[in-house]
């Protein structure tokens, strides 16, 4: 099954940025996925912010539409998220996701789910 570790989150004011990280690994070679960024903070629901489709084509959220960018490094199964223009509302744990291409038993290792990393932006 694949395995993601996000990083860079962290605490900053209004206004700064951050730069996020999400490595993938393992899986099966032949069970090709999406990755995306999801966000969470205590009391809602997981949001989606940010992820590339099939065709490699970027989506964003409305909420963070012109303020975040995506972009990958395919040969080292990574994507990351440039966040500038942080406002509070931004803040909560950040969450990579892969999405298999195939919907397949043999597949279902590539729906993961990373732990998080951690996002404040104080006022």
């Amino acid at each position: 099954h694949v395995q993601l570790a996000e990083s860079g989150g962290g605490s900053v004011e209004a206004g700064g940025s951050l730069r996020l990280s999400c490595s993938a690994s393992g899986g099966h070679s032949s069970c090709t996925y999406d990755m995306s960024w999801y966000r969470q903070s205590p009391g809602k629901e997981r949001e989606f912010v940010s992820g590339f489709d099939r065709d490699g084509i970027s989506k964003y959220a409305d909420s963070v539409q012109g303020r975040f960018t995506i972009s990958q490094d395919t040969a080292n199964n990574t994507i990351y998220l440039q966040m500038d223009s942080l406002k509070p509302d931004d803040t909560g744990r950040y969450y990579c996701k892969t999405t298999s291409h195939y919907r397949i038993i043999a597949c279902m290792g590539a729906n993961a789910w990373g732990q998080g990393t951690l996002v404040n932006v104080s006022s």
